[in-house]
């Protein structure tokens, strides 16, 4: 059986592996990424690095200086003299360690390790970020760790790493006039919205990739986080080595921004280019995809996401006949904020004023795209016409800033997500557009296109489906039947009342809201008295030390802010069971001690019970017995993964930052 281009780069970037040996789905491999991406919270990092580094009785040094890339983004207009502080701290933590650093203002860091050069074609490229699969349309295989992940990596250059199942989405025909790649990924989490890749890494391929420009690949791959993936990457094809080409003339002239030690570890020559064309790596033809997905691009018509869910679209055409009024509108983030979008925005409004009571605010993705959209005349078209001026950097995006969302306002984004409360106020409605959708609403003061559009669902199907499993079990349950060997230190037995949440798609900003997530000096009492504020203004009523939460798919869905997993923790919560987790997220609870279970035949049980508009509702007692791989509830045992080695090993230390001071401590 042949390999996919996922596998061939995972094997690529494995440590330890015997000469000729692959690694392959669902294996649990060690990694040695290319790169480990971090922005703001590069500070809460470091203090996990340096405190690993102090148990371990020797001195701090990042095992590699070429790994590491800091790239402040997320909180840049908060000039509290604490948050500079912070920034501060980290510059000179990056001299010393001989770390690429660049500074707030200079753009989005996932942007950056774009146009910076650090995102290249067959790498493994992670980042304590959850949108580090945008680094999919430059051929990567970018992919989303925890702080925790980022400081063992900069101790110690590796960490673990489940290979994710895959998925193979074909792309087919040419998008029409007006579609852009905001709408395509759009298409696919409306189409495709019952996890049917969840915790997947997405292959596109087909003759429409060739016809995707590398603006609407990088919005694709940036959104397949939303769509529940792991992530999604494009093929190293005539489109990207174009693109490729260009910006090392760029790096040739030396023009990088950025507070760098010389020289910079990112950039590229055409020299470079070369070698890795002729290196490329691609899917065997006999490789196997856990599910083949296909979408006809001629099909897809301009949508909008929500509001709330960024998996119920529905067409442009039918959100003008409903006349939906908006107060805000924003064309910033990481997802849509490159110079092509900033034209087409500009060519949309250009002429024209914002409506009377809407605020339009506008970022670029970074200082260079900015100067280049000044160059070009984009930037002044959009301030003529009444849009706000923001740094280029994240925002209102995160809930940072100026510009967010109000309660009973409506706003249209060009963003990645629509979370309730992620934006501003939980009692405000979001939809998501492209960047044209976003200005011409504005313009019109209701959600609009710019030009006429055809109506009609977009064509998608399942091609192939592999039969599915039980779950992955936390850490990677190994699917075994009989009696589980139970590691010294894990508890055989945890029993507690269940505090049941029926929904799917838990996000982290319901967990944890975005506000408090950049507060490092928040303490275990506080983080743990805001848990699912967002969600459930009530929780804390209803709470009894001991409850253990049940909640439906996809659970901790979004951001990889670690306080999601580490705020329930300090609650006393000995588990989260729900019928699937996002992958991040399971992977920031296990990485920090915190149990996961994924068990859906007892959340299906126990969602019959619960009354309709009940946030939270008080459930029956449950034993979860490790040993046996069940649950009981009702004098009924349901069956879940049995938890690995691996994931027992990091309840029973306390999390991965143990199990890296033991190894340095070792050495």
């Amino acid at each position: 059986m042949g390999l996919t281009l996922i596998e061939k780069i995972a094997t690529r970037y494995a440590v330890g592996l015997e000469a000729g040996e692959a690694a392959l789905q669902g294996q649990i491999i060690t990694i040695c990424p290319r790169h480990i991406m971090t922005h703001d919270n590069t500070g809460a990092v470091i203090g996990k690095f340096e405190s690993i580094f102090e148990a371990a009785g020797c001195d701090a040094r990042v095992a590699d200086a070429s790994q590491p890339v800091f790239a402040i983004d997320h909180d840049i207009q908060n000039h509290t003299p604490e948050n500079l502080d912070k920034y501060a701290r980290i510059s000179k933590f990056a001299h010393a360690h001989g770390v690429d650093h660049y500074p707030a203002g200079t753009g989005i860091s996932h942007q950056i390790m774009i146009e910076q050069g650090y995102a290249i074609p067959g790498a493994l490229i992670v980042g304590s970020d959850s949108h580090s699969n945008i680094y999919g349309g430059m051929g990567s295989l970018g992919t989303p760790v925890v702080r925790t992940d980022a400081a063992c990596i900069w101790a110690t250059g590796q960490t673990w790493w489940q290979v994710p199942k895959v998925a193979r989405c074909e792309l087919t025909g040419s998008m029409k006039p007006g579609v852009v790649g905001k709408d395509v990924i759009i298409a696919l989490c409306g189409l495709f919205n019952e996890d049917q890749v969840l915790n997947h890494v997405v292959e596109f391929t087909g003759p429409g990739v060739a016809r995707l420009s590398l603006d609407h690949r990088l919005t694709i791959a940036n959104m397949t986080t939303e769509w529940g993936a792991l992530g999604g990457v494009f093929p190293f094809d005539e489109v990207l080595r174009e693109y490729l080409e260009q910006r090392a003339d760029y790096f040739a002239a030396d023009r990088r921004p950025g507070d760098r030690p010389e020289p910079s570890k990112g950039g590229y020559s055409r020299e470079d280019i070369k070698k890795w064309w002729s290196d490329r790596l691609e899917a065997d033809a006999d490789a196997s995809y856990e599910i083949e997905l296909s979408l006809d691009l001629s099909s897809v018509t301009p949508h909008v996401s929500g509001p709330n869910h960024v998996k119920v679209m529905t067409s442009v055409v039918e959100m003008e006949e409903r006349g939906v009024a908006i107060q805000k509108a924003y064309l910033v983030s990481c997802t849509n904020a490159r110079l092509a979008d900033i034209a087409e925005a500009a060519a949309v409004v250009t002429g024209k004023t914002v409506a009377d009571g809407v605020s339009f605010y506008v970022a670029a993705a970074s200082a260079e795209i900015q100067k280049q959209a000044v160059e070009q005349g984009h930037w002044q078209a959009l301030m003529a016409a009444g849009a706000i001026e923001l740094p280029p950097g994240c925002g209102p995006c995160i809930g940072l800033g100026t510009g967010l969302v109000e309660a009973g306002e409506v706003a249209i984004s060009a963003t990645n997500r629509n979370f309730k409360g992620r934006m501003g106020s939980r009692d405000a409605d979001v939809y998501l557009g492209s960047p044209a959708v976003v200005a011409a609403s504005a313009i019109a003061g209701k959600i609009c296109s710019p030009v006429a559009h055809e109506t009609g669902k977009p064509v998608g199907v399942i091609v192939r489906q592999a039969e599915r499993g039980s779950g992955g079990g936390g850490g990677g349950g190994d699917g075994g039947k009989g009696a589980v060997q139970i590691l010294d230190g894990f508890p055989a037995v945890v029993q507690g009342r269940a505090l049941v949440m029926p929904v799917d798609n838990m996000n982290t900003d319901g967990i944890y809201a975005g506000k408090w997530t950049y507060k490092d000096d928040m303490t275990p009492e506080q983080m743990q008295a805001v848990c699912f504020e967002n969600y459930d203004p009530s929780f804390g009523e209803v709470y009894q030390a001991g409850d253990m939460i049940v909640c439906g798919r996809n659970f901790g869905t979004g951001s990889s802010r670690e306080q999601a997993a580490t705020a329930l923790k300090y609650r006393g919560i000995p588990c989260v069971i729900a019928a699937s987790f996002s992958e991040t997220y399971r992977r920031n609870a296990f990485n920090n001690g915190f149990l996961c279970i994924e068990c859906p035949g007892l959340v299906d049980e126990l969602f019959k019970e619960c009354v309709q508009g009940v946030s939270t509702a008080v459930g029956p007692t449950l034993e979860v017995d490790f040993q046996a791989s069940v649950v009981r509830c009702n004098g009924v045992e349901h069956a879940f993964a049995p938890l690995s080695p691996v994931a027992q090993a990091l309840i029973v230390a306390g999390g991965a930052e143990e199990i890296a001071r033991a190894k340095l401590t070792d050495k």
